[in-house]
């Protein structure tokens, strides 16, 4: 079960771009990291990585409220918009897991987070509350990928 632009729509009411069916397959904070279909989450500034990080895949973006998006970005490109980054994760990652509810099945497909800890662990306490959810859908995951063995 993916992510979809109708799910952060729900979750960010403060938002641009096209707002459809299209699936999240990965969600980063890495701009030069290979993500189909994917999200990204600047934790820093980000207004040099977005460029990057649409060549490499992203189809949407989570952006600072306040920072000025680069004038490049595609204006159906969806943009959602948030007052922190790190809570606008951890709002992204306990949304999904309520939405998975822990029913990954051997053949289901979900969607990958891939996070730079570095970064996301020098904010504040919130960012072990996102390592504890990160942990648990990596265990998810990985014990559905011995099933499928």
């Amino acid at each position: 079960m993916f992510l979809a632009l109708t799910d952060l729509s729900g979750l960010f009411i403060d938002h641009q771009g096209v707002q459809d069916e299209h699936l999240i397959y990965t969600v980063t904070d890495q701009a030069n990291v290979i993500q189909p279909k994917g999200l990204f989450v600047p934790v820093n500034d980000g207004a040099e990585e977005l460029s990057e990080a649409i060549a490499n895949g992203a189809i949407a973006a989570i952006w600072e409220r306040g920072k000025r998006l680069p004038h490049y970005t595609p204006n159906h490109f969806p943009v959602f918009f948030t007052s922190d980054s790190v809570e606008a994760i951890q709002k992204l990652l306990q949304h999904y897991l309520e939405k998975i509810n822990g029913e990954i099945e051997a053949t289901m497909e979900i969607t990958n987070f891939k996070f730079s800890n570095k970064e996301l662990l020098n904010k504040n306490r919130e960012t072990y509350d996102i390592a504890v959810m990160l942990k648990k859908l990596t265990k998810q995951h990985d014990t559905d990928s011995e099933g499928r063995e």
